[in-house]
């Protein structure tokens, strides 16, 4: 029997990524495609996947997306972007236009669900029964998974826009936000470290003091989602992530804050092994939407 082939769509803010293959070890093709208009994006999604198509037989795609998007299979709208503060794509048809075109079965869901759906089948969650992953860059959101199973719920988890303590006199930058301002994406997005310092933050030094409030914030964070989720792992990605020397500041804030109320050897004795970077790296974003075909 013939191995089926698989079509993936990394829906970013700044750039598509196309590909198609059958796991992080086996992508036969691939393409980045800058983000400008959607009729644009999507032209240039289209020229990929026709000339793909007169290669291989796909099975199905999957279209892991920046959001929020409508996910509700019964709904006029199922697979279009929606409220996205991104100029020209409030009401974008990304997931309709993709299977009307291929007519094949098509998955469809944020870019951070995504990549936990593909660290828990290839990466840093494989074999867990629940897992939080978090991007951390240009905005900030979150994913999970429990027993296999995406998280969804009214709608699709925002776990970037949850509120976390905000000290003014610390910390008096109002935040970034255009929803909320202060909420988790407003006060530690990458947007919110060039805005509060006036350089992006891979201009600043290692040793620089937006580190330590940064680690503070995605901490406390962390720490909601360790109360109220209570997933086996957390995985933290994106561009702030690059930043090596959050992982120590976080994992050690994290612990303080949940002052031994958790008891399990995970929090008390195995932190190293409990916040960690995603284990698919630059792929992880592809291979979610991989992940999200094969679903489908």
């Amino acid at each position: 029997m013939t191995t089926p082939w698989y079509g993936a769509i990394e829906a970013g803010g700044t750039k598509f990524i196309c590909a198609v293959g059958t796991g992080p070890e086996n992508i036969r093709a691939q393409v980045r495609i800058p983000t400008t208009t959607p009729a644009e994006t999507m032209a240039a999604v289209f020229d990929f996947f026709d000339a793909q198509v007169k290669e291989v037989d796909l099975a199905a795609i999957g279209i892991a997306s920046f959001g929020p998007v409508d996910l509700h299979k019964d709904s006029a709208t199922w697979g279009y972007i929606t409220t996205t503060p991104k100029p020209h794509w409030a009401n974008a048809n990304i997931g309709q236009a993709v299977r009307d075109r291929y007519n094949v079965p098509v998955g469809f869901d944020t870019d951070v669900n995504g990549v936990i759906l593909a660290e828990a089948r290839w990466g840093a969650a494989q074999g867990l029964n629940s897992a939080v992953y978090f991007t951390i860059g240009t905005g900030v959101g979150g994913g999970g998974v429990i027993d296999g199973q995406l998280m969804h719920g009214l709608v699709h988890p925002e776990m970037g826009h949850m509120r976390i303590p905000h000290d003014l006199q610390k910390d008096p930058y109002a935040g970034h936000c255009p929803f909320h301002q202060d909420c988790f994406e407003g006060l530690a997005s990458g947007p919110a470290i060039e805005a509060r310092w006036g350089v992006k933050g891979d201009a600043l030094g290692v040793d620089h003091a937006a580190w330590e409030l940064e680690a503070d914030y995605i901490a406390l964070a962390m720490m909601n989602i360790a109360c109220v989720l209570s997933p086996q792992r957390i995985i933290l990605g994106g561009g702030v992530m690059q930043q090596a020397q959050l992982f120590p500041m976080i994992r050690a804030k994290l612990q303080t804050y949940l002052n031994g109320y958790i008891q399990d050897a995970a929090i008390l004795e195995n932190m190293d092994t409990y916040v960690v970077p995603p284990q698919l790296g630059d792929v992880a974003g592809i291979c979610g939407g991989l992940a999200l075909a094969m679903d489908a």
